[in-house]
């Protein structure tokens, strides 16, 4: 019956090792070293990360949630050393530019569009009024009268046959 115990408790002991251990290193992916600046602290072996993955550890045991223990290094460290920054502010345009830059594009594309149709349309309006058009323009008008080619049949259609 003892040895049964020592055997339970060995294995409880071993899975919160575990879940300890798999919680520490999801924290340290997301933390950036404050001494190397473009490695999380899990990859870093810079002093400073291997204090800080202990202190994560220490935490962790001490019954603190994931979100507080990102609080209290937020806290300590400032915002910087967290990879996700939160949405604020601050952080408006660096989580909005690329929206920003998309509709820039866009509304550049569809301006072009516009652009070319009515530029298509002057030179009707130049063409009735007897404006001579110059040769890009003569080009762009063929361009957009002639229409485009047929294709080919490949092959017969099975009731003509």
């Amino acid at each position: 019956m003892a040895d049964r115990f020592t055997m339970d408790s060995e294995t409880e002991a071993l899975k919160k090792a575990q879940v300890v251990e798999a919680r520490a290193r999801n924290i340290s992916h997301n933390v950036r070293c404050t001494e190397c600046g473009s490695q999380s602290i899990e990859d870093s072996q810079a002093d400073i990360a291997v204090l800080l993955r202990k202190l994560i550890r220490d935490e962790i045991r001490s019954g603190k949630s994931d979100k507080e223990i990102f609080k209290k290094l937020e806290e300590d460290f400032g915002e910087t050393v967290l990879y996700t920054p939160r949405f604020d502010m601050q952080t408006a345009a660096l989580w909005l530019s690329p929206v920003l830059v998309a509709g820039a594009a866009v509304g550049t594309s569809l301006y072009q569009k516009h652009r070319q149709k009515t530029n298509v349309h002057i030179m009707a309006l130049n063409l009735v009024r007897g404006v001579p058009l110059t040769p890009k323009e003569k080009e762009m008008m063929l361009d957009l009268l002639t229409p485009p080619p047929t294709p080919p049949l490949l092959r017969r259609k099975w009731w003509s046959r």
